[in-house]
């Protein structure tokens, strides 16, 4: 790696080759050079991450809500791609929450951020109006996330899907 890539004020290295940044401040950090590190950018990078995970949370959460709308107010257009979509958004949200167990106090705000985008994939997806829909969220956290629910669904889930 290029020293010449490392200042302590403005690190241009950080808006001319990010990743090669990336490279030399884990080094530095390796190192214990704390008086060669960019601060200012670290500091900004490592809260990135932090939002990052949150909207990761979101996201997921929208795909899955966005599902089980398609799948409760559309019983006819049921399929094993829908019922693939949900399972795999419960399994890639529990992963991210045992990764980052800090986000679980976020879960109801998520939910509640995620259920908008999910009107909107299941507008964008159905035929449906936005007044066919609940404006607010009729799954709590804990059926959202259970792999046994699908709504509208009185008895198990039949062999044919799974």
């Amino acid at each position: 790696m290029n020293d010449s890539c490392v200042t302590n004020e403005s690190s241009p290295a950080y808006e001319v080759d990010f990743y090669a940044w990336t490279q030399q401040q884990a080094k530095l950090l390796q190192e214990k050079k704390w008086s060669s590190l960019d601060i200012p950018n670290l500091v900004e990078e490592i809260e990135s991450l932090g939002r990052q995970e949150r909207r990761e949370l979101e996201n997921r959460l929208g795909v899955l809500l966005g599902h089980l709308l398609k799948w409760e107010f559309q019983p006819d257009n049921r399929s094993r791609s829908w019922f693939a979509t949900i399972r795999e958004q419960r399994r890639r949200i529990l992963r991210l929450l045992e990764k980052s167990p800090s986000l679980h106090p976020y879960l109801p705000e998520a939910l509640e951020i995620a259920y908008q985008d999910a009107l909107d994939l299941a507008v964008r997806e159905t035929s449906m109006s936005y007044k066919t829909f609940p404006q607010e969220c009729s799954y709590s956290l804990e059926q959202t996330l259970d792999f046994e629910f699908f709504p509208g669904r009185q008895t198990e889930f039949g062999e044919e899907w799974e």
